[in-house]
């Protein structure tokens, strides 16, 4: 499963527990690292959405739940 999403930076990231593999790609997919790899992330540029690539349903599901809570603080500042 691809899910694409903003990260505001490395930190974001580093509470990332998995049960199964998980990997971080930029948008045209020329850079994948494993989402463990502390030293890999800071090949990623954050200014741009990147694709989270996992099978895990959980992170897939913390995903979708943080996407939706900073969607909600972004309407609720509008």
């Amino acid at each position: 499963m691809v899910f694409d999403i903003k990260f505001d930076s490395i930190a974001e990231l580093a509470t990332f527990q998995a049960d199964k593999p998980v990997y971080i790609a930029n948008e045209d997919d020329t850079i994948r690292v494993d989402a463990r790899s502390f030293l890999g992330l800071f090949t990623l540029d954050f200014s741009k959405p990147l694709k989270v690539v996992t099978d895990s349903l959980y992170v897939m599901r913390r995903l979708e739940i943080r996407q939706r809570e900073r969607e909600n603080t972004t309407a609720s500042i509008r």
